[in-house]
């Protein structure tokens, strides 16, 4: 029975949206499945924020690394979660820039 790809959740600031996608496509294309953060067009709420934010961290919940996009180095408040969160269960980190 073969192996399952490795699932990878994509995180980063919602102001790097190509350059996830970009990411995106190319561990897609890599065999990788791919989880996402949630792209909305327009302004979000504070309850929709909330709840987009306890999906993401769910979905780094569920993967086997997590790949953050960082342009720079920036790494945002919410992404600095996500990240602590992925440590705290020892599920990998790499980041596509150096901080």
């Amino acid at each position: 029975m073969p192996t399952r790809p490795e699932i990878v959740c994509i995180c980063g600031s919602a102001r790097f949206a190509d350059e996830m996608r970009r990411t995106n496509r190319d561990l897609t294309l890599a065999g990788s499945i791919v989880l996402a953060p949630a792209e909305v067009d327009g302004p979000v709420d504070a309850e929709q924020k909330a709840l987009l934010d306890e999906l993401h961290l769910q979905k780094v919940d569920l993967a086997d690394r997590v790949v953050v996009v960082n342009p720079g180095g920036y790494v945002g408040d919410s992404t600095r979660r996500e990240i602590a969160r992925a440590r705290s269960t020892g599920t990998p980190v790499t980041f596509t820039h150096p901080g």
